[in-house]
């Protein structure tokens, strides 16, 4: 495809988006199936284009005076790509492809410097979001969310199941792969140019022998909060697709006994492979889907790492489309599921253990307030500094335990955003529950 064609594409599909509300990859998954002529970098020009147009929508709308599809692309490629003019307006009056010639007013916009911060439209999230932000950042709020509309980098997790860090950051020297000097086992591979695919690295031999997993570096550092946990007996309560859960058994080095749970029998697929790859050998998966229940875990963990469900917020750098498709009304199920899944995970906990209750948001709502319900039914758990297991793990280094100390909130649990630490945001918070032969 030329580039009149590409361009012509991307507004086709956030027209699309913003007719369905539907998750963007869902849209130009329809696209490409009626688009048989668009080859493999030509869907990752057009996904990065619609990606980039996305994390900036209201900027981009304020800085072309036009809200509309047409303007969101060509803004996007004008301040953000930093196509030169001509060759968008080249491009836009190619026939038949182009969507049509340049306007005088889009040459004016395309042409002005990008305007100052505006209060009512510089916010590149839902307008009814604000209170949320600046509850929890302050006036600031909009400068430190200019974070979430950058692109995210490709992090991974080095595996010491399978191999030695330095022998599989060793491996990934080909494809750019760099150590993370915050966690021991952390590597990255930088973000590429919008227009390009990123690093293939499910097709690479490191990953195929398991040595490393791809995994965002703030995931990481929650699935360190859960300390020293060798020899121990752990329940990864909201496993998912397991990324978690294979962190927590190379913490363990495969010793104790590890379960891994989710409600959503479908989640849990995928874990069988990715734990058979990453040589895990203490690992119990309890789906729903084949009966098992965890009735029998009762009061007997010394560890529930709880990722609970939320609105995904602190992934906004790589799913962008995710913050204008989130409501109010969605908000709130998922803070009463949040409720709920704390209220289930407390009970498996054993006396004088502990939970880790993380989020990848940074909605006050969805964390503080979720503690605050959760402690004031439970007064048998108490919060304590998250940052204390992460320097008992073994993983978090000096370096990361100073970059950390920024993050961490009041009352001890810590929350990351791409501003402070580079990677995605999330929560993560420390409780343990009182021992039974405590006094009082």
């Amino acid at each position: 495809m030329k580039t009149a064609g590409r361009i012509s594409a991307a507004i086709e599909i956030i027209a699309e988006f913003e007719r369905r509300r539907a998750p963007l990859k869902t849209i130009i998954a329809d696209w490409a199936r009626g688009a048989r002529y668009a080859g493999a970098r030509d869907r990752a020009w057009i996904s990065g284009l619609c990606l980039d147009v996305l994390r900036r929508r209201r900027s981009i709308a304020r800085q072309m005076g036009d809200d509309s599809p047409r303007a969101a692309v060509l803004g996007a490629l004008g301040t953000m790509w930093g196509m030169a003019i001509e060759d968008i307006a080249i491009a836009a009056d190619e026939a038949p492809h182009g969507p049509g010639a340049l306007t005088p007013i889009e040459k004016e916009k395309l042409l002005a410097p990008p305007g100052a911060a505006d209060e009512q439209f510089c916010g590149d999230y839902p307008e009814w979001m604000a209170p949320h932000m600046e509850r929890v950042f302050g006036a600031d709020h909009r400068a430190q969310l200019a974070a979430f509309a950058t692109r995210a980098d490709i992090d991974l997790r080095l595996n010491t199941l399978r191999a030695a860090p330095e022998k599989s950051l060793s491996a990934l020297g080909r494809i750019k792969g760099e150590a993370i000097p915050i966690l021991a086992t952390a590597a990255r591979i930088a973000a590429p140019p919008a227009s390009e695919k990123g690093a293939a690295i499910t097709v690479i031999p490191a990953f195929n022998k398991g040595w490393v997993e791809v995994q965002d570096l703030g995931s990481q550092i929650a699935a360190a909060a859960a300390g020293d946990i060798k020899g121990r007996q752990v329940l990864d309560y909201c496993a998912g697709g397991g990324g978690k859960t294979l962190a927590l058994s190379a913490m363990m080095e495969n010793t104790g006994q590890l379960y891994a749970y989710d409600k959503d029998a479908r989640r849990l697929k995928p874990l069988f492979a990715r734990a058979k790859r990453a040589g895990v050998r203490n690992l119990q998966i309890r789906s729903p889907a084949g009966g098992e229940g965890l009735d029998d875990l009762n009061g007997k963990m010394d560890l529930v790492f709880v990722d609970a469900p939320c609105s995904g917020a602190g992934t906004w750098r790589r799913h962008p489309d995710a913050k204008w498709r989130l409501t109010a009304q969605q908000l709130e199920r998922r803070m009463k599921e949040q409720d709920n899944v704390l209220r289930e995970a407390a009970g498996f906990v054993k006396p004088g253990g502990r939970m880790i209750y993380v989020t990848c948001s940074f909605l006050g709502e969805e964390n503080e307030d979720r503690l605050t319900a959760f402690l004031t039914e439970r007064p048998d758990f108490k919060q304590v500094p998250a940052l204390d297991p992460m320097a008992a793990s073994g993983m978090l280094t000096e370096t990361g335990r100073a970059a950390l100390a920024p993050c961490v909130t009041p009352d001890g649990a810590i929350r990351l955003t791409p501003d402070k630490i580079r990677a995605d945001g999330f929560f993560i918070a420390a409780l343990q529950l009182a021992n039974a032969n405590a006094e009082g």
